[in-house]
């Protein structure tokens, strides 16, 4: 099970479905197949945009999943992580801004699931990979999935 961060359903949704039709068959499949979910999170940083993954988000968003009591206490414990306080957004949270990162992160901890970003691991640094790897959950980008997948175009 895959779980998808923002960042990745934005590059995903950069490839246009007419010129890339057999990239779109795969995942709709595996979104068919609930291989691929995300968090309500996600769904309300999506929500502020105004293209086609808002669309479709919307369209799909059975898919975007509320935390479990389990999820909630781990993303507890996520920010009582010393090197990850950081990764609080003081900006979004005053602003009342969605910020889906713990979540997702969570929800791939409980459910055994791999997280999907297009992050990559820094140094010292509170990016997804980062906490993932502090946590034992494993964490990948689209091309990797797509290796995963055994997807060929």
């Amino acid at each position: 099970m895959y779980i998808f961060d923002t960042a990745s359903f934005a590059d995903l949704f950069r490839f246009y479905p007419k010129r890339f039709p057999s990239l779109w068959r795969e995942f709709n499949s595996l979104v068919e197949a609930s291989k691929i979910i995300s968090v309500k999170e996600v769904l309300k940083e999506i929500k502020g945009r105004n293209d086609s993954l808002c669309e479709w988000a919307i369209k799909n968003s059975q898919l975007f999943q509320e935390p479990s009591t389990e999820e909630a206490i781990f993303v507890s414990e996520i920010f009582q992580a010393p090197n990850f306080q950081q990764s609080l957004e003081a900006k979004k949270l005053l602003k009342g801004g969605a910020f889906a990162d713990p979540f997702v992160i969570a929800k791939a901890k409980i459910l055994s699931g791999t997280v999907v970003t297009q992050e990559k691991l820094k140094p010292n640094s509170s990016k997804i990979p980062n906490i993932c790897r502090h946590f034992g959950v494993k964490c990948i980008d689209l091309e990797a999935l797509m290796e995963e997948e055994g997807w060929e175009f």
